[in-house]
């Protein structure tokens, strides 16, 4: 099994490395597009809790909780995968993330905990992302954002707001949040 390998960027785990093992379906999210989203989230996230529900190599979770984010719930539903991220998180001490093996919609229809901030990453091949955002908005929390990335991001649906968005090479990302009733 290759291993691939991803640095944390920023926080108390600085320059540490996380490894998780090869599928086409991992990207990990590059260097400058997590070193934007977290400028534009602060790098401080104390007091936050944050949702990656489609975990994958992990990289946004464990920045996340780097940056001293209070809980972060990763999800993934591959074994392999979610053993690599029981591994890097055993390394690091993590004690603020739980992992939950689970298929991201099975969890998002079982689980009602509320999120700061929630990381939306699926393998590009599925599309899901238009499916996701209207299952959100209860599993988000006052003032919490959306973090969205793929190669084509679909248009939010009518009462989400596009906060902040980027692109680098093929990857789009943006931050997203509901706009306050009328």
């Amino acid at each position: 099994m290759i291993q691939n390998k991803v640095r944390i960027i920023g926080g108390k785990w600085r320059s540490r490395i996380i490894a998780f093992p090869g599928s086409p379906d991992l990207r990990p999210t590059p260097d400058r597009v997590r070193e934007t989203l977290f400028n534009w989230l602060g790098q401080d996230l104390s007091g936050k809790t944050c949702l990656d529900l489609f975990a994958g190599s992990g990289v946004l979770g464990f920045e996340a909780a780097s940056r001293q984010a209070t809980r972060v719930v990763m999800v993934e539903s591959d074994p392999k995968i979610f053993k690599a991220l029981q591994t890097s998180s055993q390394k690091l001490g993590a004690e603020q993330i739980e992992l939950v093996a689970m298929d991201a919609l099975k969890f998002i229809a079982s689980d009602w905990r509320e999120f700061d901030v929630i990381f939306l990453d699926p393998p590009y091949r599925l599309e899901l992302l238009p499916e996701l955002l209207p299952l959100l908005p209860p599993h988000l929390a006052k003032n919490g954002l959306i973090y969205m990335e793929s190669e084509n991001l679909p248009a939010p649906d009518a009462g989400w707001q596009v906060w902040r968005s980027g692109r680098a090479g093929k990857v789009n990302y943006q931050l997203l949040k509901l706009e306050a009733p009328k």
